[in-house]
């Protein structure tokens, strides 16, 4: 789904056919069992079409691997008594590294997919080492990294103010040796709120992001549509702008500057702010009549922006996250309205608030950690890893 870059170069392979093979079946578990914690045993056999043996040792090998815990469930009816499948409180965990304009976060998760935020800092990209020491003293199993920037190719690409390209992914783990996962923080946070917020359920879901900029992702069945090289979704370079002004992507006319905090400060007649994203929190703070004519502009521009990726997909739900959520209002909503195509009119594709907030990335770069880990091919590599260490050296 996201580009995959490997801790050490030299000690990683992929296992064999055969290992994987193996896994499979526990990975289909695992993969239920994250969907619907507590589910039963009977539940499970049924939901995937396995026999009660095959159950029985996937449960047991899972449960010995650490990944899930049982309990018995409720007797009901006169049926044999089953137990429940939660996953373990102790079991494996990933890493998940929020990188954002102003700090960073480090969190730990487990197969429940929470995050526990461990260790915070600033300016990770002059200073790696301090998050490496961090992750390193964790075990984990994988490590997922949100950047605030666009990706391609497995590279950050420098679209913004704020210049990537010079973080190295391998750097963070400290030599660990981890898997290290990565994502643009929109798309993960529309990953994180198809999963398990506003978007949990709809089969075309559009998540749009304002933070410095704007990004977004199309998810269809709860995966994020990348692209062919990993870095669709940056809906805020779409030419929806005023064509003279620059963005600092290098095009002209983008949307994104139109909706954040540069906008804000442009609409104000003030210079460009240092750290646009507080900027913009402070002006959406107040109740003057220039802040909230700024801010009525600024909405507009996100409404019109929105009707037009509805027309372009055809959503099921739209989720704003961010700051967007306080851009809706009167002017957000007429600007939206009068951008749909008259047909659409009558029952026009409904517009959500995020519900995880600034911890969406957080959650989605979890999220993308445990599909690596859990699946056939993670589980393998996890249960004999020093086979394949060896065998790339």
């Amino acid at each position: 789904m996201f580009p995959t870059a490997g801790g050490e170069p030299g000690f990683r392979c992929e296992p064999g056919r055969g290992a994987v093979d193996r896994w499979r079946t526990a990975a289909r578990v695992l993969d239920a069992v994250r969907r619907a914690p507590g589910l039963t045993r009977v539940a499970l056999a049924d939901e995937l079409r396995l026999s009660s043996a095959t159950t029985t040792e996937t449960v047991a090998r899972l449960r010995t691997a650490g990944w899930i815990a049982e309990e018995r469930a409720p007797v009901s009816g006169r049926g044999r008594p089953t137990t429940r499948l939660t996953p373990a409180a102790d079991g494996p965990t990933v890493l998940a590294l929020d990188l954002r304009h102003e700090d960073w976060r480090l969190g730990v998760a487990g197969l429940d997919g929470i995050p526990t935020v461990v260790a915070t800092g600033r300016r990770v990209r002059a200073c790696p080492e301090e998050v490496a020491e961090a992750v390193g003293a964790r075990g984990a199993l994988a490590l997922a990294v949100s950047f605030p920037a666009p990706l391609s190719d497995g590279r950050v690409v420098r679209a913004g103010e704020l210049d990537w390209t010079t973080l190295d992914p391998a750097r963070l783990t400290g030599g660990a040796g981890l898997p290290v996962l990565q994502g643009n923080d929109a798309t993960l946070a529309g990953l994180a709120e198809a999963r398990s917020g506003a978007a949990a359920g709809a089969g075309t879901a559009l998540s749009v992001l304002v933070e410095v900029g704007l990004g977004g992702t199309l998810l269809l069945d709860g995966r994020p549509q990348t692209g062919a090289h990993g870095a669709a979704g940056e809906f805020g370079h779409l030419p929806f702008g005023d064509p003279t002004v620059d963005c600092p992507c290098g095009a002209r006319g983008c949307w994104g500057p139109e909706v954040d905090g540069y906008g804000l400060a442009r609409r104000l007649g003030m210079p460009a702010p240092s750290d646009p994203r507080t900027f913009a929190s402070t002006v959406l703070d107040r109740t003057d009549d220039a802040a909230r004519a700024a801010a009525a502009g600024a909405a507009a521009a996100l409404g019109r922006g929105i009707a037009g990726l509805v027309n372009a997909h055809d959503p099921d739900v739209v989720v704003l996250g961010g700051l967007a959520p306080r851009l809706r209002g009167p002017a957000f909503d007429d600007a939206y309205t009068a951008g749909l195509m008259a047909w659409r009119r009558s029952a026009p594709t409904p517009v959500r608030d995020a519900v995880l907030g600034s911890d969406a990335a957080l959650h989605g770069a979890v999220a993308l950690a445990l599909d690596e880990v859990t699946s056939a091919e993670g589980l393998a590599r996890a249960a004999d890893p020093h086979a394949s260490a060896v065998a790339h050296r």
